[in-house]
């Protein structure tokens, strides 16, 4: 910066950083050593032990890396960030934290022997994981978060479906064109808005259709399969989608698992057509009521209606009902002829949650908006694991999807039960800058290993108070 002073220029002293020389030949120094917490995550909810016996078939001669241990090294690797199968390299290459690393070779066998069945079993072990975790979240007396809606507490579990379009860059089995002109994937996704969990996903075509009611049946089935006993039955689920899930087959199998004693309810986008739009036009003005934030406060510029009655519902299961918000469009919303036309911007969707339960249109409206926070989950998925696949052969794909959604979990679960304050809420991209990917040292004394944190990191106390309260975890019974 200059400053001129009677006619003469001086140069103000801007701070040098101090001068370093850099070489290769570091020892006893960690990289991502925050990484360390995943993987005994894993252990400690007996996801790794699943794993070894959902993949026990695929070591005949018990012999080499356990298979368990490479997809439990996979999925810390994505939820670490990794991008491809070479990326196990970060663990491999640091023994002294992470143990013995199988090659990228070795889990690509893996990964190519792994056939549908046997990626059935990773979800059932999954899901055997799961359990475990939300009871040693139940034992610290915190339990499943729940979700709010309108400054309300949401009873039980909310699932949201959705499904993203993933690009290809290369020819890849089963990658086709997608509708918005690309060409890859659309794999449809149901995560647990509890905990941000990735309870299942099915990876399909780029040309799948969105609404294919079958893929979503599919999805919602594992989904429910995921989620432990203890809370599958005598709590409310409430599914969550877009326009996409209104199908009624869909919806008809939603409602039909109630008589497995499983207390479903439904509320799904839907589309607006004519006789919506008439409905629409003949609603009087008394009949529309100011909609709600999620605060609960009033959402200035937007109101909430009922069409109930006005619109045929034929063929949804008994008790649908219809409601409509209308609201000033924001700068740069895409609008319908429909919406130009009337000067406001309309959103519609369907629920069978009864009004007697607490369901007046308006907090049912602001209920339903909560699907967005879906979006966020897939934008963070696709930074963990699934934004890429690896592989030509579709079947290699749909398991790397798996092991992403484990990675998913492991993050949630890392949130859930060894985190507090923000970073109990926080994004994986947050959570890898301040904790994954911390460099340590590790030293040796009193026979035993230590991972030394840098004094002057900023989350120092974090990252250790995590891993005391993960040595505190009661572990399953072996």
């Amino acid at each position: 910066m200059s400053v001129q002073a009677e006619g003469t220029f001086y140069v103000q002293a801007i701070g040098l950083r101090p001068k370093i020389q850099v070489s290769a030949d570091g020892s006893g120094v960690v990289g991502h050593a925050g990484a360390r917490l995943l993987a005994d995550l894993a252990d400690a909810t007996g996801l790794t032990a699943a794993y070894s016996t959902a993949l026990r078939p695929l070591r005949p001669r018990g012999t080499g890396h356990d298979p368990g241990r490479i997809a439990t090294d996979l999925a810390v690797v994505l939820a670490d960030g990794g991008e491809a199968i070479a990326d196990l390299a970060v663990l491999r290459d640091q023994a002294g934290v992470f143990g013995s690393v199988a090659s990228a070779p070795t889990a690509w066998r893996l990964l190519a022997d792994t056939d549908e069945r046997t990626l059935a079993s990773l979800r059932a072990a999954r899901a055997q994981a799961r359990e475990v975790a939300w009871m040693q979240a139940a034992e610290q007396g915190e339990g499943i978060p729940a979700v709010r809606a309108a400054g309300r507490i949401l009873p039980g579990l909310v699932l949201d479906l959705d499904a993203t379009l993933i690009t290809c860059h290369s020819e890849k089995e089963q990658a086709a064109p997608t509708y918005k002109g690309g060409f890859g994937f659309h794999p449809l996704l149901c995560f647990l808005a509890n905990t941000g969990e990735a309870l299942s996903g099915r990876l399909r075509p780029g040309n799948a259709g969105a609404n294919t009611a079958s893929d979503h049946i599919t999805v919602f089935d594992q989904a429910l399969a995921q989620i432990p006993d203890a809370q599958l039955h005598g709590t409310d689920i409430l599914v969550r989608t877009d326009s996409a899930g209104s199908a009624k087959a869909f919806l008809a199998h939603v409602r039909d698992v109630r008589k497995r004693g499983i207390r479903t309810f439904f509320s799904v986008g839907y589309a607006i057509t004519e006789p919506v739009r008439r409905a629409v036009r003949a609603m009087p003005d008394r009949l529309w009521h100011p909609a709600l934030d999620q605060d609960g406060t009033l959402r200035d510029g937007a109101e909430v209606a009922e069409l109930t009655g006005m619109v045929d519902l034929d063929g949804y299961p008994a008790g649908t009902r219809i409601i409509v918000r209308r609201e000033r469009p924001h700068p740069g919303a895409q609008l319908s002829l429909f919406d130009q036309d009337e000067g406001l911007r309309h959103q519609v969707f369907l629920t069978d949650t009864p009004y007697s339960g607490g369901g007046s249109a308006q907090f049912l409206e602001v209920r339903h908006r909560g699907h967005a926070t879906v979006e966020d989950h897939i934008r963070c998925g696709k930074t963990t694991g699934f934004g890429r696949f690896p592989s030509r052969d579709f079947a290699v794909n749909a398991v790397w999807l798996e092991l992403s959604l484990a990675a998913i979990d492991l993050l949630a679960w890392t949130r859930v039960l060894l985190l507090d304050g923000e970073l109990a809420t926080a994004e994986p991209k947050k959570l890898r800058y301040r904790l994954l990917h911390v460099t340590a040292r590790l030293t040796r004394g009193g026979r035993r290993l230590h991972l030394r944190i840098s004094a002057t990191w900023p989350w120092r106390h974090e990252l250790a108070t995590a891993f005391h309260r993960l040595a505190a975890l009661p572990r399953p019974a072996s």
